[in-house]
């Protein structure tokens, strides 16, 4: 599953609400360098789903408000790295990639205890002013290079590229 993966390119597992059964299955199966978490984990969680593994853990973190902030700081006690990621609205079936931003103002100059990526609604139009609001240094992005669900396209991840350099 991940033989033919480059030397220098991490495997990240992402996860939503593992159990340990269902943990242990996929670390048996594949071999990975990382664990994204995006579900509902608990910091205690994230804590437990690292110290089982082995290995770093991501822990995507749902911004919507300023009230959402506080898990910003909980969450960069105990993972590896945080993606900061735009919170899904009332009664939508994923816990992320929902192609919705977040106002990045709310983090502008926050930092945590680890290292941090920013997703959430990024394109090729708006990636440029996120990260100058924000000061990331990482970015995550998926439906904002897709030409439909799913389907990447050159020309949106080249213009994305090229914003972002």
């Amino acid at each position: 599953m991940t033989a033919g993966v480059p030397a220098g390119v991490a495997k990240v597992g992402l996860v939503v609400d593992p159990d340990d059964a269902g943990l242990d299955a996929l670390l048996a199966a594949v071999p990975l360098d990382m664990i994204q978490l995006h579900g509902r984990e608990p910091p205690e969680r994230v804590a437990e789903v690292k110290a089982r593994a082995g290995l770093p853990v991501m822990k995507a973190v749902g911004v919507g408000t300023d009230a959402d902030l506080p898990a910003l700081d909980a969450f960069g006690r105990v993972a590896d790295q945080l993606l900061v990621d735009a919170k899904p609205a009332p009664g939508s079936e994923l816990p992320g990639g929902n192609g919705v931003a977040f106002d990045w103002r709310l983090i502008a100059g926050r930092r945590w205890n680890c290292p941090w990526m920013l997703a959430g609604g990024l394109t090729p139009e708006n990636v440029a002013e996120a990260v100058r609001l924000t000061g990331a240094r990482q970015v995550d992005v998926a439906s904002g290079v897709e030409s439909a669900p799913g389907v990447k396209d050159p020309d949106l991840i080249r213009a994305f590229l090229k914003a972002v350099v």
